[in-house]
């Protein structure tokens, strides 16, 4: 599964599953873009352990949800990299509570960033790809966007979304040799879900078929299959990375 020669996006790639996703990627060869919005500090420890390993790339600051600001990074990338032929798109916001507590903006907050990044990340890469005839999108989506989850109605709006959306333009750029999918994980080590691990995390062990928790790196080796050669024939998926808890009734 190398990826020596391509250049790769992971946006939100500073920390979590996203610097997880960003390291594995390099590892493999590939130069990486680490975009952030506001962990600057934190993408550029990640650009340092790259580099440290013989690794390329950078890190380029940008706000997802804001189409002029992807257009920048895009160009900022291709001048320093090249052209992204791997995109992940991994960014995103939660901001949980039950439906009649949240008013309107907590929904347009989240679907701003974790559908209108998607899309805006997608659109503005695409082309580069479409005129390559080469290419892999990567949503990062949730098992939430097909299972639901309770205090997470914005949340899981966004997720169910992206899954459709990766969907539909699979079919749209399947003729041009990109291959898009999505992958959905479950209950992830990450700073995301520290305050529901710790309220709640018995409940979800006890749930979870593998009885343990998964680490970004679970994660990231699923992403790494997905852009490597290895996964040129699939398309249009939704890949559940969740030690089966989605086998599990809801919690």
């Amino acid at each position: 599964m190398k990826l020596a020669g391509d250049v790769a996006l992971v946006t939100g790639g500073s920390r979590g599953i996203g610097r997880a996703i960003a390291l594995e990627l390099a590892s493999r060869g590939a130069a990486v873009a680490i975009n952030y919005n506001h962990s600057a500090l934190a993408a550029e420890e990640v650009l340092e352990i790259i580099r440290s390993r013989g690794g390329k790339g950078m890190a380029v600051r940008g706000d997802v949800a804001v189409e002029q600001q992807v257009q920048d990074m895009m160009e900022e990338i291709a001048a320093k990299l090249g052209d992204v032929q791997l995109l992940v798109n991994n960014a995103g916001i939660h901001e949980d509570g039950l439906m009649l507590s949240l008013d309107r903006g907590s929904l347009d907050r989240v679907m701003n960033v974790n559908v209108g990044g998607t899309y805006n990340c997608t659109r503005a890469a695409a082309r580069g790809m479409m005129l390559a005839r080469k290419g892999r999108i990567i949503n990062l989506s949730s098992i939430v966007g097909e299972r639901g989850g309770k205090g997470k109605a914005n949340y899981v709006a966004s997720k169910a979304a992206i899954n459709g959306f990766t969907r539909a333009i699979s079919l749209e750029f399947a003729s041009k040799g990109i291959t898009v999918n999505a992958v959905a994980p479950g209950m992830i080590v990450t700073e995301l879900t520290e305050d529901l691990r710790k309220r709640h995390g018995d409940k979800y062990l006890d749930k979870i078929p593998l009885k343990r928790f998964g680490q970004p790196e679970d994660v990231a080796g699923m992403v790494a299959f997905l852009a490597s050669e290895q996964a040129a024939y699939i398309t249009g998926q939704i890949f559940v990375v969740d030690g089966g808890l989605g086998l599990a009734p809801n919690i």
